[in-house]
């Protein structure tokens, strides 16, 4: 029997002793998830300690240890060195965010891509339906990318720094599918990913499913801070980092180049691989004057680069490069082949025309000239800058003040007609006290469109 009685004692949680069963760490793990995702347990609880549950239900320390590490590999609980464990923000519910068919709604929460330019796709695609070799866009050959679309590929990207061969490069079906590649070929479940504080929610939804732990490193208006992501690597075991530099999503922040250097060096001391998602590449390199050059450049044997093309080009189309170093060749190709078998020739060879024929350069170069006019718009309604922020950012990232939760403040709006996202869908670990929107101001049919949800937000928020 424990020493100490609990009868009174304060306890965040105290698991029912009588439904617990043989191997104990697998119940105590169930009936902790089970009051997680029934709500007993709200995200942000501190969790016993685990020599104090231990006690509680006279078991050995180690098999609290190990029911605490079953939960926190599926993302239910998250550890802070020195401060204890706690409920995971989204533990209970889904932050995977995409499109929907909202009536009646104007949608600022999906970041689409200014699809005012999809004429122009159409225009490309009806000459590549009428090429002669058509037919033999339709087969399963050449898996990872025609050679011709990866020349193109590799073109497309020399203008934002990569600089590559076709031997390390693939075709995939977007960037989140790029993502799954990634972790699949180079991670294990239980192992650990660095990532900001706030990161890209489909990605948090990708490393629970896969059971790999997110350890959330603070920044500042530069980025990820290095001295942090080094403090985190002497304490416990990390494998990665993924990161955003060039515009984080959710926060627009762009990483300075000398934060680049810095978290290279980090990265290099303890051979963590990076996964550097570059999407906004198109948004920064040769526009933005302090922009410098991806990460890549620093660590090209280290790090596995993503640039997708839903954002510059066409979302519907889906298809993203991957650039990896050589030792993580083998392992990556054979995730091609288990996840997607290949990617749609079809789809790839449209990207391939557009770039080829210029109409590329001309749809980005809109799709710039639409985020400055949506961002106008945005300050005339919130002035206010975060520092850091990309000036052309397709979102922007609202400071609010409100005693409301997440969820309420979402409601409330989709009420009025407006859905906007909580800052909470995009914690990657501990919960903050900071409250934000994300405001997306490229999804809208039109920039009237985008004034009108704008108004609504400003007067909601008053």
């Amino acid at each position: 029997m424990p020493v100490n009685s609990f009868d009174h004692y304060p306890m965040s949680w105290k698991p029912d002793k009588s439904g617990l069963k043989r191997p104990f760490y697998q119940s105590i793990a169930a009936l902790l998830e089970r009051d997680i995702t029934n709500g007993f347990l709200a995200p942000g609880t501190k969790l016993p300690p685990q020599r104090e549950l231990a006690d509680f239900l006279d078991l050995n320390f180690t098999t609290i240890t190990r029911a605490y590490k079953i939960c926190e590999r599926r993302g239910l609980i998250y550890a802070t060195t020195g401060s204890g464990t706690f409920v995971a923000p989204n533990a209970a519910r889904s932050i995977t965010i995409s499109t929907e068919n909202l009536k009646n709604t104007l949608d600022l929460g999906f970041v689409a891509s200014f699809e005012q330019s999809n004429e122009l796709v159409v225009d490309v695609m009806q000459k590549v339906v009428n090429k002669s070799y058509a037919s033999q866009l339709l087969n399963y050959n050449d898996p990872t990318g025609i050679p011709h679309q990866k020349t193109a590929g590799l073109n497309w990207m020399k203008s934002f720094g990569i600089h590559a061969d076709q031997e390390h490069m693939a075709i995939v079906s977007g960037a989140q599918n790029a993502l799954a590649i990634a972790l699949t070929a180079l991670f294990e479940p239980g192992q650990r990913i660095a990532t900001d504080v706030y990161t890209y929610s489909n990605f948090i939804e990708l490393a629970k499913l896969l059971h790999i732990q997110l350890v959330p490193i603070v920044g500042d208006a530069c980025g990820m801070l290095a001295e942090e992501l080094e403090k985190h690597c002497a304490q416990v075991k990390i494998h990665g980092v993924f990161l955003m530099p060039s515009c984080c999503n959710p926060t627009t922040i762009m990483m300075s180049d000398c934060r680049k250097q810095e978290l290279a060096e980090v990265i290099r001391k303890y051979q963590l691989i990076l996964i550097e998602d570059d999407i906004h590449a198109f948004l920064t390199a040769g526009i933005i004057e302090d922009y410098k050059q991806p990460m890549f450049s620093l660590l090209p044997e280290q790090t596995v680069y993503i640039c997708g093309t839903s954002k510059s080009m066409c979302s519907g189309l889906r298809v993203a490069y991957m650039v990896y170093g050589d030792a993580f060749r083998d392992w990556i190709l054979q995730s091609i082949f288990t996840i997607n078998v290949k990617t749609s020739s079809l789809d790839a060879e449209v990207i391939t025309e557009l770039i080829l024929s210029g109409a590329a350069y001309k749809i980005a170069n809109q799709k710039q000239q639409l985020a400055q006019m949506a961002n106008d718009i945005y300050l005339n309604y919130f002035p206010e800058k975060n520092a850091g922020e990309h000036p052309l950012s397709f979102y922007r990232w609202l400071p609010i003040q409100t005693h409301l939760t997440a969820s309420q403040i979402e409601t409330d709006l989709k009420s009025y007609g407006i859905r906007v996202f909580h800052s909470d869908r995009f914690m990657s670990g501990f919960k903050t006290r900071n409250h934000y929107l994300r405001i997306a101001l490229s999804s809208t049919n039109s920039l009237d469109e985008l004034q009108i949800g704008l108004d609504i937000i400003k007067q909601y928020l008053g």
